[in-house]
């Protein structure tokens, strides 16, 4: 069983802290969260309640509520959506991380693919619906596909790594963020 905070802590040593870039696609963000993509996380009412003061944002840092409204927001939109308890360690922090940064539903499409291609022609287990939806069909699939896990890995930064560059080449203003996603991407000697 996978452990969220320590895929929590990793996670946010990516994520940076209050944020108003109007090249970003989510605009306004605290923590990663994205004011575009989620305007009704509680947070934001806090945020804006200290945007008042004159230390403003550095007043973030010491907010121990605003600290709990962020670790609980991560929990619920992007691990337990996923499953991720019940997924091996490693695994689920790429998925955590990668459903953080681009979405849970592209993660764990990302992660069907690759289970996909790793069923053998379909003698593992039967071929996933990638439909970005993990249910039992998914989580057995993992299980088929353990003593691998490092090509699962490989795999799933691979299928990153291409999102990022097809997104900069639909969007070269993106490209200024380049250096940030791909230390996202970890790369792992397989073999």
């Amino acid at each position: 069983m996978a452990n969220f905070s320590e895929a929590y802590k990793k996670t946010m040593g990516h994520e940076g802290d209050y944020v108003d870039d109007k090249d970003d696609a989510g605009g306004e963000t605290y923590k990663g969260i994205s004011r575009v993509y989620n305007p009704s996380w509680w947070g934001w009412g806090l945020i804006d309640e200290e945007k008042t003061k004159p230390d403003f944002p550095k007043n973030l840092d010491d907010y121990e509520e605003l600290g709990v409204a962020v670790k609980d927001f991560y929990k619920d939109k992007y691990w337990d959506v996923n499953r991720l308890d019940e997924f091996p360690q490693d695994v689920a922090e790429e998925m955590f991380d990668t459903g953080v940064n681009m979405g849970v539903g592209r993660a764990a499409r990302f992660l069907q693919t690759a289970l996909n291609y790793m069923n053998r022609n379909g003698e593992l287990f039967d071929e996933l619906v990638v439909d970005g939806k993990i249910g039992p069909a998914s989580l057995n699939a993992i299980s088929k596909c353990e003593k691998d896990e490092d090509v699962l890995l490989a795999m799933l930064n691979t299928l990153q790594g291409q999102h990022y560059f097809n997104y900069m080449d639909k969007s070269p203003s993106q490209k200024k963020y380049a250096r940030g996603w791909f230390r996202r991407v970890k790369y792992c000697a397989c073999g």
